[in-house]
């Protein structure tokens, strides 16, 4: 039996697959600690995993973002990327950096695995001093410069081409020397303050420094990278399991006998349903659809009255709902989109929060939906968008190839197989 540690910044979407991961590795016959927010603590321990709160300065509520995040709607763009970056994970690194060091120093681990945010490991990276093995789980989509991307956070599709490669390196330099200068300047800073020195990389180039980067989705939804880090290894999907509870009344209203579209705004970015779940409930109303809404948390109520084609829950069982779904409109959430194209769901998405312009541009460029490259579409143009995937076969066609390469995946053994060979990466 191995002892391992899992951190995790306290974003649910971060936390999920983790809890997953965990569950599993218990189910193996290791001991997991998990450091996340204080809220997840019965979600741990339902799963046998040993849960540890993270320390105030680190432990905040996504449910609540105006308590973490007080001057996010003043931000646009790139500014409130920046923004969400530095305060999520940024200037959280102390506080996670003193609680990790704590367990790994009292628990001494055979090797940590952390989401890719959890920046409280960089100390430990940076310093070059005796550690354990330290991995990362790529939750989002891969933050990883190349000569063949423009920079992360633009939505911009690659491009290797000779003029595509001095487009790139153009934005790529704006990015390190002038967008986020002042990013990289904090996170120096942050690390100043944990007796570390500063980072040789890129601030949002983290994914190089692990000892191995586990990306959780196919790598067939991923852009090409011809310079890819070679700590970097496409494990596949982990798809979170169901939360437990009742079916909804309406639930076999799920018959297949007319298209079935769900609409989500995840579990952060929710709590203005008028942004998406509105607009995409008034573009179904008087169509053969059926609107299945699942509203992250927020009660149902704060809907309104609902079209009689439209079935709403607080959550939904992913794993029973997708396979019965037509189509997902979603603002870009990387887990949702993982399950969905994972179940052969062609999409419709509308996302510019966080990493969102990054999961709908590669939506888009892998062919499995629309990218409406906005977080406010009209219920005109989500008619024509859900009605443009439902006629053409292209999008279905595109899901299904991508589920056929995630089902070759085997993520989680080989999670726990990176895991067991950590410790002779240390000693190469």
């Amino acid at each position: 039996m191995s002892s391992y540690l899992l951190c995790s910044t306290p974003n649910y979407g971060h936390v999920a697959p983790m809890i997953a991961i965990g569950a599993h590795l218990t189910g193996a016959g290791h001991r997991v600690q998990l450091l996340t927010g204080s809220r997840f603590a019965a979600v741990a321990a339902a799963v046998g995993v040993e849960h540890v709160s993270l320390p105030a300065g680190a432990d905040f509520d996504d449910r609540e973002p105006a308590s973490f995040l007080p001057d996010r709607d003043s931000h646009r763009g790139l500014a409130k990327a920046r923004y969400d970056i530095e305060q999520m994970f940024i200037r959280t690194i102390p506080a996670q950096h003193a609680a990790v060091a704590q367990l790994v120093g009292a628990g001494a681990p055979d090797a940590v695995l952390v989401d890719a945010t959890f920046a409280g490991v960089l100390p430990m990276l940076v310093r070059g001093a005796p550690r354990p093995p330290v991995l990362g789980a790529g939750v989002l989509p891969l933050s990883q410069s190349s000569r063949d991307l423009a920079p992360y956070g633009m939505g911009l599709h690659p491009s290797a081409s000779p003029t595509g490669r001095v487009r790139n390196a153009a934005l790529n330099a704006v990015a390190r020397r002038v967008l986020f200068r002042n990013t990289q300047a904090l996170a120096n800073r942050m690390l100043a303050q944990t007796g570390s020195g500063p980072l040789s990389d890129f601030v949002l180039d983290l994914s190089r420094l692990f000892d191995r980067f586990l990306q959780l989705s196919a790598a067939e939804f991923e852009y090409p990278r011809s310079d890819l880090a070679l700590n970097t290894r496409f494990v596949g999907p982990v798809l979170p399991a169901a939360r437990p509870g009742p079916l909804p009344d309406w639930w076999p209203d799920l018959d297949g006998s007319r298209p079935i579209v769900h609409v989500t705004q995840g579990t952060m970015d929710n709590h203005d349903p008028t942004r998406l779940i509105g607009p995409t409930v008034q573009a179904v109303r008087d169509t053969e659809v059926l609107l299945v809404v699942s509203t992250g948390g927020i009660p149902v109520e704060r809907l309104g009255p609902l079209p009689s084609n439209v079935r709403a829950a607080e959550f939904l069982p992913y794993d029973q709902l997708f396979p019965r779904l037509d189509l997902m409109v979603t603002n870009g959430g990387y887990g949702a989109v993982q399950y969905a194209l994972a179940h052969a769901v062609p999409l419709v998405a509308a996302g510019v929060t966080e990493d969102k312009p990054e999961v709908t541009a590669r939506i888009a460029h892998a062919g499995v939906g629309i990218n409406l490259k906005t977080g406010t579409p009209t219920p005109t143009a989500l008619r024509a968008a859900i009605r443009t995937v439902l006629d053409h076969d292209s999008y279905r066609g595109a899901a299904t190839r991508l589920a056929a390469a995630s089902a070759r995946y085997h993520a989680l053994d080989t999670i726990e197989q990176e895991l067991s060979a950590a410790p002779r990466l240390r000693h190469r």
